[in-house]
């Protein structure tokens, strides 16, 4: 076996080939924890005996995993010779293995696990308290460690309370690592992280910076969970498009509706889209062509313009009094699952939130306008479905008294 040359970010070098029981890296969007976590767990398991635990509070199946990641990184990094990838683990040399398991409701199959020299969790901010109290037991091997990559959500989050209070137990490395951290941060990321701050600077906090997210008692939607799926064949697809001005993004998002479910698998969104581009943008979306698309009615030259270059079922939204409130209800009526590609949405479904008195700061039933583009699109889909659903004719069954006819008689 040859040695190896990897680059990582200099944080990464510091802290993960240290030994210590717990590691903890938690920040904001971009700031490459979860690709530096993989390169040096691969890398490990190629140099030693190891045996890791990959794990997440929910995993539906290997899909949910960062399994896929891991693969990434063995071929990335040309290992792929000394590996062994099957549909559920990876086995490497040195009979090192990684395995892959969700913590929610997985007690006992957590506590059978022998041998586990390292485990993962990733979305930490996500675990329970119920599962830590299950992890941290279990993995007790000598030499052992617990390591944690999360983006912060509230800081009364069972991860924040164990390590970033002063209760933080002893021989735990914790460390901030946010988008300046990374050295190969890409452009990409950098345009919509510059947008964000220029627009909205509590989501940049929260997104960019890892700060804990503020007003949660004022956020929108409490109804949404990110999940892999496919669409089942014969799905019915919805699809609404909002347009942006100077510098707000131009969106489009599929979703389809199964019982009081509302799934979104695909979104389009770029800021600063010329018309002429826009058929392109849309185009992203698979099959966006064939399907309605129900459209902000505040620019019809826009839907003319898609209209004749591509997207001949393009209508726009029926805007009216209450429309705004009334979609907004409409969609908080459903259990929403959100595909990991659909970023931005994730993004405001996070984010959006009703105003708060400035001075009380007591939460308003006015809804804030900002961090909605691709909801608003998302509105727009469900569209007919509200107006379907609210059409239709609702009778109520009366119980009365047995009537007799005729007269009684003395």
């Amino acid at each position: 076996m040859t040695a190896l040359d990897i680059k990582v970010p200099d944080w990464a070098a510091q802290m993960l080939w240290k030994p210590a029981r717990y590691k903890v890296m938690y920040g904001g969007r971009g700031g490459g924890k979860s690709r530096s976590v993989a390169t040096a767990l691969v890398t490990q398991a190629y140099s030693g005996h190891e045996r890791i635990l990959c794990a997440r509070e929910v995993q539906r199946s290997i899909k949910d995993s960062v399994k896929r990641l891991l693969d990434d990184e063995i071929d990335r990094l040309e290992l792929r010779p000394f590996f062994v990838s099957t549909e559920t683990e990876i086995r490497g040399p040195h009979d090192s293995l990684l395995i892959f398991a969700g913590l929610r409701g997985n007690a006992s199959q957590i506590k059978s696990l022998e041998g586990v020299s390292k485990a993962w969790v990733e979305e930490a901010q996500s675990i329970s308290q119920a599962s830590l109290e299950t992890l941290v037991p279990t993995i007790r091997s000598e030499g052992s460690e617990l390591w944690f990559t999360y983006n912060p959500d509230l800081a009364s989050d069972p991860i924040d309370t164990m390590f970033r209070t002063d209760a933080c137990p002893p021989d735990a490395l914790v460390q901030q690592v946010n988008y300046p951290d990374n050295p190969w941060f890409p452009d990409v990321l950098r345009r919509e992280m510059e947008w964000d701050r220029s627009r909205d600077i509590d989501k940049y906090l929260h997104i960019w910076e890892g700060q804990y997210r503020r007003n949660s008692e004022a956020r929108v939607f409490n109804n949404w969970i990110v999940e892999e799926f496919d669409a089942p064949i014969g799905a019915e697809f919805r699809l609404g498009a909002d347009f942006g001005f100077s510098v707000d993004p131009s969106v489009l998002v599929r979703c389809y509706i199964v019982g009081r479910k509302l799934f979104v698998d695909f979104e389009a969104y770029m800021v600063g889209c010329e018309i002429v581009n826009l058929p392109d943008l849309f185009r992203t979306v698979p099959d966006a062509e064939r399907w309605f698309i129900t459209a902000d009615s505040a620019r019809p030259e826009t839907i003319s313009h898609l209209r004749n270059n591509g997207f001949p079922r393009i209508t726009s939204a029926i805007k009216g009094a209450g429309s705004l409130d009334e979609g907004v209800e409409f969609l908080k009526s459903f259990d929403i699952v959100v595909h990991p590609r659909c970023r931005h949405l994730i993004d405001e479904l996070s984010m959006y939130s009703y105003k708060v008195d400035s001075k009380t700061m007591q939460v308003m039933p006015v809804l804030a306008d900002r961090d909605n583009h691709v909801i608003d699109a998302l509105r727009y889909a469900c569209e007919g479905a509200r107006r379907a659903e609210r059409a239709v004719p609702r009778t109520t069954v009366v119980s009365i008294p047995s009537i007799r006819t005729g007269f009684n008689r003395r």
